[in-house]
C-alpha cells in the first residue's frame, strides 16, 4: 500500500522529496502528493517527515 499524505498536517517543507528513492513525491499547492504508481512502499518518507504528515496506512 502506498504512503499517504495528510494535507492538513503537511507544511510543504519538501523533506520527503529528496528522501524518496523512487521520485514518487511531488508538490501541489504547497503540499506533498505521492504517486501510487511510483511509490515502492519503502516508508523512507514516513521517517523523514518532521510533522508526521505521511503514513503507510
Amino acid at each position: 500500500m502506498p504512503a499517504k499524505v495528510d494535507a492538513d498536517k503537511c507544511t510543504g517543507c519538501e523533506s520527503c522529496l529528496d528522501a524518496c528513492p523512487s521520485e514518487a513525491i511531488s508538490m501541489q499547492d504547497g503540499k506533498a502528493v505521492i504517486d501510487p504508481e511510483k511509490c515502492v512502499d519503502c516508508g523512507v518518507c514516513v521517517d523523514e517527515c518532521p510533522v508526521e504528515a505521511i503514513s503507510m496506512e
